[in-house]
């Protein structure tokens, strides 16, 4: 006699009701089950999510391409994160902050959407991670705390926050720490960058690719210093 399958969970927001799919990934030695309305990878799966605007789930639960990326940067260089403060910015699903945690880092994960964190809270007790979870806004940002690493995938599309990105970063990094960020590539990011460096930050950046094929998509994950103090 075959078992039913478990009905899926579904998220209920003001938008509409969104069942929740599970995805399994193993990043580094870590084998993790990431609850997510859609995984959107390529180009074109961006492109069609967006100009659906019908019954969209919100971005925040959606898997970018940008947060498996950062995910495998972050478990590639696990001796920098473990024993250290985390804070994820924009945290979404929660996927980098998770596998932080893996590591040993404690991690504070943010967004500003309490149904999105929801989500990023239930992929945090399915896991069996340790965070601690907190909704804030970039706009009216009040957390005065020291963090070794600030974590962020796919944060830097709306250029209209760019300066409360900045002062998050120079506010919030312990003494030593950094800033990991992953991006596609988006157009937005350039002259952020540009900015950081020309008023002394280091950067450096790895490049991974998502996918297969001709459809694979490019996300860079940058590496940010601040200017010594």
């Amino acid at each position: 006699m075959t078992t039913p399958a478990a009905p899926r969970p579904v998220l209920n927001t003001s938008l509409g009701d969104f069942p929740l799919s599970e995805c399994r990934l193993t990043i580094g030695e870590t084998a993790l089950s990431v609850l997510h309305t859609r995984a959107v990878i390529t180009l074109e799966e961006e492109t069609q999510f967006l100009h659906h605007t019908e019954n969209r789930a919100p971005y925040g639960v959606v898997l970018w391409p940008a947060a498996i990326a950062l995910a495998h940067e972050i478990a590639a260089r696990a001796p920098e994160f473990r024993g250290r403060t985390v804070l994820e910015l924009g945290a979404g699903t929660g996927l980098p902050g998770l596998v932080a945690a893996s590591l040993g880092a404690t991690v504070t994960q943010t967004d500003r959407s309490e149904v999105i964190l929801h989500v990023c809270q239930m992929n945090g007790e399915r896991n069996r991670a340790r965070i601690a979870y907190r909704v804030a806004d970039w706009t009216e940002w009040t957390d005065t705390a020291r963090y070794d690493w600030i974590i962020g995938s796919d944060i830097l599309y709306a250029d209209t926050l760019h300066a409360e990105l900045r002062h998050i970063f120079e506010t919030n990094l312990a003494p030593q720490g950094r800033v990991l960020l992953s991006d596609p590539f988006r157009t937005p990011s350039v002259p952020f960058l540009e900015g950081l460096e020309a008023s002394g930050w280091r950067a450096s950046h790895s490049r991974w690719s998502l996918g297969e094929g001709g459809d694979a998509r490019a996300v860079a994950v940058y590496d940010l210093a601040p200017p010594p103090r």
